[in-house]
């Protein structure tokens, strides 16, 4: 304890004192030598003395130095510009010597005395009271994976003088409040977890700095967007876009079905042609892990191409047969379908057939497709039908019959002719017996000539007519 006498009398008069009460009979007591707050909080140091009796106090304050000033006393705090507005001297003249001070920073950090003045002397408690201001600084992983363990400490550099009650924020919103425990646990975290974490003491505005909670985690499905409309002409523009959820960011793929197209979020298509009709999907990939959209489909639409027109059936169409013919077309949507024979309408459909076909079917062919965007016609085909094979073979059985008729005619009447002269050459001997007769016929053996046309005298009946006319002369022919 130091103290300061008055005069040098008033020094013997203590002194004397000293031996009574043993120690000028002044003392102060601190209710803790360490005091820990949090800045911006207010603090509070408590503080009990007692002086002689035969002294009278005339001034109590707090000072933070035991330099004395030119005129011999501590400065007082409560003086002191940087704290008038911020100390209030709770104690007494009596034995009370409490002392708050608020809003304490980090220049607050000192060690503070009691000081008393009284009549005689001006005393001053030695050692004072340290006050230490400390932030709270949140202690986080920087990053963990969804569904991880996960503790955060809100820790102090020095320990709070009171028991405090902590708070939690996250995103500056209360998480939890009345906890003496300076632990936030997640026995499984999960992305809705992630944020800004921050921690505080009830009673005290001042929180620690936020730390951010990074949550890791896998792409969600991606969802697929359309810039446009998913029904389209050829030649139009359109541009897909592809969210997904993910922590990292995902790498993200586009695909037309199974095939690779490019990466990106966006995925563009100008001037867009017939074939870009089909489906089309999104992958999210991250270290984590991957998902794929739904396909969404993209519908192209077009006037009619290629128009052509095959034919089935035999190569050679004949008079009877039946053909078909079958149009086919490239277009979207489908295209109507109108069959023509020359320039008129014959039929509105696909396909196309001609059953027992005839020269009347004679002719070009072609068909015509349209939709709500065109129409276009397929090149003409031929369809040449000669005569029909019956009406042909009727002809050649016709033709074929009349000149056999006539071959035997004609045959019939040389043998005649030969058998007339043969008879004026042996007149004299015609009628002697029927041997002669039939060996002169016997020699005239039609069949053993070499030309064919004689075989059919076996199966042929002679024509009445020439029967009536040599009946008698022809009696011994031998007839099948």
């Amino acid at each position: 304890m130091s103290v300061r006498m008055a005069a040098p009398l008033t020094l013997v008069l203590l002194l004397m004192i000293h031996r009574v009460d043993g120690t000028f009979g002044f003392s102060v007591s601190y209710g803790s030598p360490h005091i820990c707050a949090l800045r911006d909080s207010t603090v509070t140091m408590s503080c009990t003395y007692r002086y002689p009796f035969l002294h009278f106090v005339s001034k109590a304050f707090w000072t933070k130095t035991q330099l004395q000033g030119m005129y011999g006393e501590y400065p007082d705090l409560s003086e002191d510009p940087e704290y008038s507005q911020r100390l209030q001297y709770l104690g007494d003249k009596q034995q009370n010597c409490d002392l708050r001070l608020s809003h304490v920073t980090k220049n607050d950090e000192h060690e503070y005395y009691f000081t008393l003045t009284t009549n005689i002397a001006e005393w001053i408690g030695t050692p004072g009271v340290r006050l230490f201001v400390t932030d709270l600084q949140l202690e986080s992983p920087e990053r963990v994976k969804e569904g991880d363990s996960v503790r955060l400490t809100c820790n102090s550099r020095c320990n709070l003088t009171d028991t405090p009650t902590f708070i939690w924020y996250r995103n500056s919103e209360t998480l939890t409040k009345g906890s003496v425990q300076n632990d936030l646990v997640y026995s499984s975290i999960s992305r809705r977890d992630a944020g800004y974490y921050s921690c505080g003491v009830q009673g005290h505005n001042y929180t620690s700095p936020a730390v951010y909670l990074d949550v890791r985690y896998s792409p969600g499905i991606p969802v697929i967007s359309i810039r446009g409309s998913a029904v389209m002409m050829e030649g139009d523009s359109v541009t897909l876009s592809c969210s997904s959820d993910s922590n990292p960011p995902a790498e993200i793929k586009w695909y037309k079905g199974k095939k690779y197209i490019e990466r990106g979020k966006t995925f563009k298509i100008s001037k867009i042609s017939f074939d870009g009709s089909g489906k089309y999907k999104c992958g999210a990939r991250n270290v984590h892990g991957e998902k794929y959209s739904d396909p969404v489909i993209l519908n192209v639409q077009y006037s009619p191409k290629s128009v052509s027109v095959s034919i089935s059936g035999s190569a050679v169409i004949m008079s009877g047969d039946s053909v078909t013919l079958s149009c086919s077309s490239d277009s979207n949507p489908p295209a109507e379908i109108n069959w023509f024979k020359g320039e008129t309408l014959v039929g509105s459909r696909r396909i196309f057939s001609i059953s027992n076909i005839s020269s009347d079917d004679n002719g070009e062919y072609k068909c015509r497709a349209r939709n709500d965007h065109g129409e276009k016609y397929s090149d003409p085909v031929t369809l040449d039908v000669p005569f029909h094979r019956s009406t042909i073979t009727s002809v050649i059985t016709a033709t074929s019959g009349g000149l056999f008729i006539i071959i035997i005619i004609i045959t019939t009447i040389l043998f005649v002719i030969r058998r007339k002269r043969m008879n004026r050459r042996s007149s004299p001997n015609i009628y002697e017996n029927d041997g002669v007769s039939a060996n002169t016929y016997a020699g005239l053996d039609l069949q053993s000539r070499s030309s064919d046309l004689y075989n059919t005298l076996t199966t042929v009946h002679p024509s009445p007519a020439v029967h009536q006319a040599s009946s008698s002369e022809y009696e011994n022919l031998p007839v099948n």
